[in-house]
């Protein structure tokens, strides 16, 4: 496994604008889809942050696309809901009552709630789900998880219009069933199918751990898919990291250049591994 970055994500050595401006162009024009999720969207003031730097990235003609999740804002509910709830391989088993729940939070309260802040920090958000202009289908993943869905199709259409309009979509994954009904689709593996229909650059899965580690707890920073695998059949990876290992190779086998898997909670993390030599957690192409 690859233990050090090149220098293909940036400008460490950039100490005023004309610098990074070789850097910013790289980018300028490209897709790059963010998975925001984790405890960071707990947090009042990283969540400020995060809009900020998103307007940024939207100002330097980057095309940013956003898809989040709610995991411990769902289970808060749940709980106060006095409904059981429980993950089987990293993914939450989702009843009606549960994906009726999934959904008042996500689509619901977050999702607004990210968008006002990206408004308020000078963007120009609009807030969808998997359900809006067909934007998402899924079906069930296995009779075990319930509600829980995988999509099995995109239409694309209407991030293309936002985005080249200026917009930055924001994203909650609840997505329609072909039959109707919704499923409950894990924020990484909508954002890596999002990703891979819109050819993005990046995909970039903002969480609350540091990076992908191995057996010892060690960062690892760059990866392979094959070493990706290897870590999931292995054993080294468990619990969530599964599905997000899970997600970047489907995403780098269907088109996506590279992807990042860091934490939301550290400051700036979107523009130190877009815009620094070192990056900030691990990527995997």
């Amino acid at each position: 496994m690859l233990t050090r970055r090149s220098n293909e994500t940036g400008w460490a050595s950039a100490k005023t604008l004309s610098e990074a401006l070789p850097f910013i162009q790289r980018y300028s024009g490209q897709t790059v889809v963010i998975k925001f999720g984790g405890n960071a969207m707990g947090s009042e003031a990283l969540t400020q942050q995060f809009a900020n730097d998103v307007v940024l990235l939207r100002q330097f003609g980057i095309r940013p696309v956003i898809v989040h999740g709610g995991g411990p804002q769902i289970g808060k509910m749940l709980k106060r809901l006095k409904i059981k709830s429980e993950f089987v391989d990293g993914l939450r088993v989702s009843d009606i009552a549960t994906v009726e729940v999934a959904e008042m939070v996500l689509s619901g309260a977050i999702n607004k709630s990210l968008v006002q802040a990206i408004n308020e920090a000078g963007g120009k958000a609009v807030g969808l789900s998997g359900k809006d202009a067909n934007l998402i289908k899924a079906r069930q993943v296995r009779a075990d998880l319930g509600f829980a869905g995988e999509p099995v199709s995109t239409d694309i259409s209407v991030i293309e219009s936002l985005s080249h309009d200026g917009f930055i979509p924001v994203i909650s994954p609840i997505s329609a069933g072909e039959n109707g009904g919704s499923y409950n689709v894990n924020a990484d593996t909508a954002a890596g199918v999002l990703a891979g229909a819109l050819g993005a650059s990046r995909l970039m899965l903002l969480t609350d751990i540091e990076g992908v580690k191995d057996s010892e707890g060690n960062l690892l920073t760059n990866l392979s898919i094959t070493d990706a695998r290897e870590l999931i059949s292995s054993g080294t990876a468990s619990g969530g990291m599964i599905p997000k290992l899970e997600t970047c190779t489907a995403a780098i086998e269907a088109g996506v250049r590279a992807v990042v898997i860091l934490d939301g909670r550290r400051a700036h993390g979107l523009l130190v591994e877009l815009f620094t030599d070192q990056g900030a957690g691990t990527l995997i192409r």
